[in-house]
Formats: structure tokens, C-alpha cells, sequence
């Protein structure tokens, strides 16, 4: 399986013949293996330190604080995910990995919060490290932009208005997930899972990695191919909502975190 690296940089120009370029290479890495790296994008390799720092400063608060947003006392899944509390391999234990979870931050009398949206609501934030808040928001609304124009070039690799996906994210249901998966002894000389092998649900996931990786992609013929890290380069790939709603023209491909 080739994981292809592609520079993302013209779908921020005006020149229509590159951008479709951009397409046509994302269209083909969707169809052949459901994954590719991307590059050229305007996430600064500063902003993607501050959130590596973030994150780590976060994780290392002791659990008792952590577990003050535990996941379980939210009704809209934000907050701190404890190790093993995901199992996404339902054949394998839990996965050792430690998480939080934000998104869309609504305050609880919002219109858009109902019986039928149980995903809408507020986040639920550490009281340190100082301006965890105001760093996680930002970054989230960078990141949604950077999907949107990722999900543009699928609309022109698809044939269909370039706007097409736009509007389908004003109130969006994304995530943006720090994931921590400590250094643990192997079991029985078995190596643990960080995470267990499974498909993601959403339209694209965007996946920044530090210099430990571990990402692992399903081949065609049920290989696992590791996915490493690239300098300054985000690895992204189609979920289940995408297939679907490219009538499986693109896959979602199964990984794990190894």
C-alpha cells in the first residue's frame, strides 16, 4: 500500500487547474487506500508545538484532577477519556490510551441542544494548564477550516459543487481529541494495543503525530503497514460517514495505534 504525500498549497490559490491537481491526487489516495499525508497546509509548525506541549502538560496532571471532567458526567462525550476506558477492538482488552475531547462548545440552553442531538452541548475543561480553553478553541476552528478545505477538494474530485460540503459543517458535530498512549511493559512478551483496530465513523479524521508514532494502516490483503510520522505534515483518513456518502467510491480503511 502507498501512502501518498500530497502538497495541499493550491487549494489556497486562485489557479483552478492546480487545485484540481490536488484533487485528482486525493481522489486517487481515497479510492487506493483510504489514508494520505498532506503538506503546504497553514497550520504553523509553532502552533503545532504549543498543542504538543498542551497536551503533554495536560496528561500529566494527577488523575484525581483529571477525572474532575471525566467523560461519564458529561451527557455529550467532552471530556477526560481514563486508560482502557475505550475498547475499540471488541476482541482485544482495552486500549491503553488516555484522551480528552472537545468540540462545538454550546452553553446548555442552546436551541440546537435537544433529545434529538445528544452530541450538542458544552465542553467540560481542566482548570489548568493556564489558557487551556482559549488555546483548545482556537485550534479547533483552525482545524475545521483546514478539514473544510480538504473536503472541498473531494467536492471536485467528485463532480459536485465545491461548496458542497460548506454548509453541512455551520453547527458541526467534529471532534478535536488529544490522545496520550504512555510507554507500558510488554504482556507476556506481547506488545500492547494503543489503539485497538477499527474504522472511524466521521467524514475525514486528521491525525497530527509526534516522533513516537505507531499508526498502523490495513492493506488490501490484511497487512499492517506502519504509517509514520512526516515533519510538519498531517496524515488524514476517510471514515465511515465519507463511504457512505461517496457510495463507497472512497474507503475507510481499519488502523491501530501498535
Amino acid at each position: 500500500m502507498n501512502i501518498p504525500l500530497i502538497n495541499i498549497s493550491s487549494l489556497y490559490s486562485d489557479d483552478e487547474s492546480e487545485k484540481l491537481k490536488v484533487a485528482k491526487a486525493i481522489d486517487t489516495a481515497c479510492r487506493e487506500s483510504g489514508f494520505f499525508y498532506i503538506q503546504g497546509h497553514p497550520i504553523s509548525r509553532e502552533r503545532l508545538q504549543e498543542m504538543h506541549d498542551l497536551s503533554r502538560a495536560f496528561f500529566a496532571l494527577p488523575e484525581a484532577e483529571k477525572i474532575k471532567i471525566d467523560i461519564a458526567l458529561s451527557a455529550n462525550h467532552r471530556g477526560y477519556g481514563k486508560m482502557k476506558a475505550e475498547q475499540l477492538d471488541p476482541e482485544r482488552p482495552g486500549d491503553i490510551k488516555e484522551t480528552f475531547d472537545m468540540g462545538l462548545n454550546l452553553p446548555s440552553d442552546h436551541p440546537l441542544i435537544g433529545a434529538n442531538r445528544p452530541l450538542y452541548g458544552p465542553n467540560q475543561y481542566p482548570q489548568r494548564p493556564v489558557g487551556f480553553q482559549q488555546k483548545m478553541e482556537r485550534h479547533y476552528q483552525d482545524m475545521l477550516e483546514l478539514g473544510k478545505t480538504v473536503l472541498s477538494a473531494l467536492a471536485l474530485a467528485l463532480e459536485i459543487d465545491k461548496d458542497f460540503f460548506a454548509n453541512k459543517f455551520e453547527h458541526p458535530l467534529s471532534v478535536l481529541r488529544f490522545i496520550h498512549y504512555p510507554e507500558v511493559a510488554m504482556d507476556n512478551g506481547e506488545k500492547h494495543i494503543g489503539a485497538g483496530a477499527h474504522t472511524d465513523y466521521g467524514c475525514i479524521t486528521i491525525l497530527w503525530q509526534d516522533e513516537t508514532g505507531g499508526l498502523q494502516v490495513q492493506d488490501t490483503n490484511g497487512e499492517w503497514i506502519d504509517a509514520p510520522p512526516i515533519e510538519n505534515a498531517f496524515v488524514i483518513n476517510i471514515g465511515n460517514m465519507m463511504a457512505r456518502w461517496s457510495n463507497d467510491r472512497y474507503k475507510s480503511t481499519a488502523h491501530r495505534v501498535f
